[in-house]
């Protein structure tokens, strides 16, 4: 699908992975619009942009707000693609150091913003996506966010490794559920990203991340998330899958 001219909606595009990706799209000519909550910066940011960005308020596990920001993004000219960036963690183990149980409202948190949110992306969005006409085979394409946690998920990253599984069992189920309707389905699973939230770590600590990376021996780049995010929408042939995005890093259990 060619990028410049097409409505892409990007959720969590105040920051980090999808700031990089939003960054991208419009460079290449796409009319973004940027989902992400009423307090983040994504006001300013789509300001600094100029005419190629816009920004709805939106949490993405409200259904009314979310499809209100994608109807956003659809009314400039048809909504075309979603990349879903937009999620967090808590950590959670099943049993802490006293032997008491973990805690079901943090699980219940990280459900609800991954796994809810995701599936809020793939249904408002294809439901918009289907609305457009078919071009070249396809009306759109769906890229979510799923992480290597889904695969070698950490000691305290319970609920996040259960809700990012999710993501990646969700990925070609969805993909094959919407084959009908001539969208695609995706998921990045990114590794340790340069993203804010490491930013707030110590150096040493970093460095000790850094070299557990095999090649390159360095925290992924946002703009290479953003890079294979757009491919993705650009490969018509990419679909059902999840793509790792991390330097051939597997975790450690800690």
């Amino acid at each position: 699908m060619e990028v410049d001219g097409i409505s892409v909606a990007v959720t969590g595009g105040a920051s980090g992975l999808g700031l990089a990706t939003v960054e991208r799209l419009s460079k290449q000519g796409a009319k973004v619009t940027i989902v992400d909550l009423p307090a983040s910066r994504g006001a300013d940011i789509a300001r600094s942009f100029g005419d190629h960005v816009r920004f709805a308020a939106a949490d993405v596990t409200d259904e009314t707000q979310f499809a209100a920001a994608l109807d956003e993004a659809e009314a400039r000219g048809g909504l075309r693609a979603v990349v879903h960036c937009a999620g967090g963690s808590r950590r959670v183990r099943v049993l802490d150091k006293e032997g008491r149980a973990g805690s079901l409202e943090d699980f219940r948190w990280v459900v609800n913003l991954n796994l809810i949110g995701s599936f809020n992306a793939l249904r408002l969005g294809a439901e918009r996506i289907n609305r457009s006409d078919v071009i070249d085979d396809e009306r759109g394409v769906i890229v979510l966010t799923a992480s290597v946690a889904a695969y070698e998920g950490q000691i305290g990253q319970f609920a996040y490794t259960s809700t990012k599984a999710g993501i990646v069992g969700m990925t070609l189920n969805s993909a094959r559920d919407l084959a009908s309707k001539n969208i695609r389905v995706c998921s990045i699973a990114p590794g340790i990203m340069d993203t804010p939230l490491l930013g707030r770590l110590r150096e040493d600590v970093l460095d000790s991340l850094r070299a557990t990376v095999p090649n390159p021996a360095r925290l992924g780049r946002t703009e290479e998330f953003a890079h294979l995010a757009v491919s993705i929408i650009e490969n018509g042939y990419l679909n059902g899958e999840t793509i790792r995005l991390d330097g051939a890093i597997r975790m450690a259990p800690r």
